[in-house]
């Protein structure tokens, strides 16, 4: 798949806001610092399409772009951001559960870890939600390029051991690096692929 157009549709506060229409919706959901900005930016090969900033917790909204008039891209808040009040942290929970829950067109969550820690408590609680909830998703590793690659591949063994004590099948994974652009190729085929089968 290739990109040609992209267009900001808006930012929404919940999910009733958001645009109706037929067209398949993929989200992106990780925890805060994980690189979703950047990997956003790298898929679309735009430059600032997505906010990158080096404070976790900037996207704070539901934010929907339209991808070659064919598919939406969603920009989920991200999770886990500690320096955020606990009644913010409440309101951005309910925000996009209710999202992930009732959009009709969500074709698939793009769920991202960072490749170069060990599995976070924070990941593995909303990795079980999406499971208890029935929803799609797939995993992504990022900034894969930060760490060597022996490194990178035991830390990759030792989160989907750790996955593996409370699932029996692991869902599909992607390796990426938004500075040398690994991972885009596979995941837009992916969802070309989505697409073309639904």
């Amino acid at each position: 798949m290739k990109i040609s157009e992209v267009n900001f549709i808006g930012s929404f506060v919940k999910e009733s806001d958001c645009p109706k229409s037929d067209l398949y919706e993929f989200a992106f959901i990780g925890r805060s610092n994980v690189g979703k900005s950047s990997l956003i930016n790298m898929l679309t090969g735009r430059k600032k399409i997505a906010k990158v900033s080096s404070t976790p917790g900037k996207t704070q909204l539901l934010n929907f772009f339209e991808i070659n008039d064919a598919w939406y891209l969603v920009d989920l808040p991200g999770y886990g951001y500690a320096k955020s009040s606990k009644k913010n942290r409440e309101k951005w929970r309910i925000m996009i559960e209710r999202y992930l829950e009732t959009r009709e067109n969500l074709a698939c969550i793009f769920l991202l870890i960072d490749s170069r820690h060990e599995l976070q408590t924070i990941d593995l609680d909303f990795i079980n939600y999406l499971g208890a909830a029935r929803l799609p998703f797939v995993l992504v590793y990022t900034k894969s390029d930060k760490v060597k690659e022996p490194e990178l591949l035991s830390n990759i063994e030792s989160i989907e051991n750790s996955l593996r004590q409370h699932w029996e099948d692991l869902p599909q994974r992607f390796l990426t690096s938004s500075t040398k652009r690994i991972g885009q190729t596979e995941i837009l085929g992916f969802i070309e692929g989505v697409l073309t089968n639904a």
